[in-house]
């Protein structure tokens, strides 16, 4: 017989099982009594997971919770936690990223658990995993935030609601898991994206291979005339070793990016004025951009795609430079492999068609996942029917990844308000319930009720086709997802 909790496969048509229920205060009993002193368990790929292990709790949460740690069947590390006045109530996290490497990393999931001990000390349970391994995957991410969800079900019993958090890269996994595992009654109950990137895969990185290639075009250092040449569209030549460093110190000097500009040469000034304008990237994220056009798109390409090219600046006009005639008869073209933009698509891309309450919460002023993402996501949701069920807030902060506490427990007490009552909140509303619980975190309230983010195009190129959303429909998903060998593999 099959395991009640046995892994979610990040495979198109999976039929997930039915989970036993048992009684929740009997269950955390037995666990709590069974389980301490225990040492952690691993059980590779495949396998069926161990029970979750007790240990101790971030230090934000000690004396406040009871937290657990394991390892799924598919490999993937989770940590889990339970408040000591538990609500009733579960929070599954999809985390950023992606981390690139191979292993699931264990401390990714404890990590987040502290970083975002805002909502086990607002009552919430919380469970998170690290994924099963590095690299891009968005479904397989999916899949193993699926998992972690009846990992907590099966040992502690059915929560009275489940609500998914992605936050950055997680909110495209949450997205995701949303329309593939969401529609099954009493799964989840509603969905929170912070700072999401939620312009899919096959659309939301075409500002990075703008700055790949235009980054080129003025630095010609990356790579050098005198080393291997290969397509920029790879990020790196799979056989390459640069380091993140390496990256850095040739980023430097072509710009003097983290240099005062009265040390910069006039150059490396223009260089840096010119690669700034054209891309639209913030100055303080630049690096950060660039190693993902470098690292991330290697792996993309060359690791899950099997070298295939996904990516396209075929009809793209640049504009913004000192000469845009030369710099758009210079810089290197490119258009991308069908299938594997397909694939690219198939694994990412959300199609709207949600059935769930959607908040999201987003800095105006992010550096990373630019908050006309957000734009991307409300077109998608409208060119699906489901834009009802979606309420956006935006905040007046600068950071991807430090939005306030007292705006994350705001956020889920109003995502459950609304799950529970149908009280669907608004900007005005989201901006007025925060200071309440400022009161108890005194971290600020940065709403901006009045903002609307212009549309994704405006701040990301778009390429031939690229107007129109969902980028992927359901009908589209439902005939790829009939292809052999479809997506990205797990």
């Amino acid at each position: 017989m099959k395991s009640p909790h046995a892994p979610v496969r990040a495979l198109p048509l999976y039929r997930r099982h039915r989970l036993r229920a048992a009684a929740l205060a009997a269950t955390v009993a037995a666990l709590l009594l069974g389980s301490a002193g225990r040492a952690p368990a691993e059980s590779p790929a495949g396998s069926p997971p161990a029970a979750p292990v007790a240990g101790d709790c971030p230090e934000a949460l000690a004396g406040k919770a009871r937290c657990y740690t394991g390892r799924d069947g598919n490999g993937a590390h989770y940590a889990l936690a339970i408040p000591t006045r538990w609500n009733g109530s579960l929070v599954v996290h999809a985390h950023g990223g992606p981390d690139l490497g191979e292993a699931s990393d264990p401390a990714r999931s404890t990590e987040d658990l502290e970083r975002w001990a805002v909502m086990v000390k607002e009552g919430y349970a919380w469970a998170g995993s690290s994924y099963r391994r590095g690299g891009y995957g968005t479904r397989m991410a999916a899949a193993d935030t699926e998992n972690v969800r009846r990992v907590f079900v099966d040992r502690f019993g059915k929560p009275e609601r489940t609500y998914l958090h992605g936050q950055s890269w997680g909110g495209n996994v949450a997205a995701k898991t949303a329309e593939t595992y969401g529609g099954k009654p009493g799964a989840y109950d509603g969905m929170l994206l912070t700072n999401g990137v939620l312009g899919g895969g096959s659309r939301g990185y075409d500002y990075r291979v703008d700055l790949r290639v235009v980054y080129q075009y003025y630095c010609r250092n990356h790579p050098r005339p005198t080393e291997p040449q290969y397509p920029l569209w790879q990020g790196l030549r799979p056989d390459s070793t640069m380091t993140s460093a390496g990256l850095s110190s040739r980023l430097r000097e072509c710009t003097g990016f983290d240099a005062e500009p009265a040390a910069r040469t006039a150059l490396q000034q223009r260089n840096l004025d010119d690669i700034l304008a054209v891309t639209g990237i913030p100055e303080r994220s630049l690096e950060s951009h660039l190693r993902f056009a470098t690292f991330t798109f290697r792996d993309i390409v060359a690791t899950r795609l099997e070298g295939r090219n996904p990516f396209s600046n075929r009809g793209v006009r640049y504009t913004g430079s000192h000469d845009d005639r030369a710099l758009n008869a210079g810089v290197e073209r490119f258009s991308a492999d069908p299938a594997a933009r397909r694939d690219l698509s198939w694994d990412s891309d959300p199609t709207g068609r949600v059935s769930l309450p959607v908040l999201t919460l987003h800095a105006i002023d992010d550096p990373t996942a630019f908050v006309e993402h957000e734009a991307a996501y409300r077109a998608a949701l409208r060119g699906a029917g489901r834009e009802h069920r979606l309420v956006q807030s935006f905040t007046r902060e600068s950071e991807h990844s430090g939005l306030s506490s007292a705006e994350y427990a705001n956020s889920i007490d109003a995502l459950d308000l609304w799950s529970r009552t149908g009280r669907k909140p608004t900007a005005r509303s989201l901006a007025e319930s925060c200071a309440a619980f400022d009161r108890t975190y005194d971290t600020g309230c940065f709403y901006d009720p009045g903002f609307r983010p212009s549309s994704y195009a405006s701040r990301v190129l778009p390429r031939p086709g690229g107007l129109d959303w969902p980028a992927m429909t359901a009908r589209q998903e439902r005939a790829w997802s009939r292809i052999d060998g479809v997506g990205i593999a797990p």
